[in-house]
């Protein structure tokens, strides 16, 4: 993916409204990984830098260049309000209005309920791990109690029995 990546940087360098870029989360960039939820590599971002959003698409350089085509330019936000419809607008005037502190105090909260979620999900997929495990164990421990019962031995003289009816149909 890194060579089809490079293409598209290469192709959006001095764009005038498209930043097409990549960051070291190992290195230096760490913080702002962490900062933007960025957990596994390569990972994709795009959007309002102040909220990026998860690239699920292709990693192709065709899906990429089409992608960025279709979604790498200025979009409705507060430094771009002309870009937005009545509803989006009077959202962010509604925002804009708010108390500074009570607004970070509800995104703090947001984001909590998104934590919340996600760690509850983390403890079901791992209940749900260990019982994939159990069953996997049963299930292996099942066809390998069958195999012992003597199951390829039956193959092999039903396979055994067969081979002389064969012979006989050919002549």
């Amino acid at each position: 993916m890194k060579p089809d990546w490079d293409a598209l940087m290469e192709e959006y360098e001095g764009h005038p409204t498209a930043l097409v870029g990549d960051v070291d989360c190992t290195a230096e960039g760490k913080p702002l990984c962490d900062s933007n939820g960025v957990e596994g590599f390569p990972t994709i971002k795009h959007g309002d830098p102040s909220a990026l959003e998860a690239y699920e698409g292709g990693r192709s350089l065709d899906d990429l260049k089409k992608f960025a085509s279709e979604n790498l330019k200025p979009s409705c936000s507060p430094s771009n309000i002309d870009l937005c419809d009545d509803e989006k607008k009077a959202k962010i005037e509604e925002l804009q209005a708010m108390d500074r502190t009570e607004l970070k105090n509800l995104i703090e909260e947001k984001e909590a309920g998104m934590a919340a979620a996600e760690k509850s999900f983390e403890k079901s997929l791992k209940k749900l791990q260990r019982k994939y495990e159990r069953l996997q164990k049963k299930k292996d421990a099942t066809i390998k109690e069958i195999k012992d019962s003597g199951l390829g031995l039956m193959k092999a003289v039903v396979a055994s029995a067969a081979e002389p009816e064969a012979a006989k149909d050919e002549l």
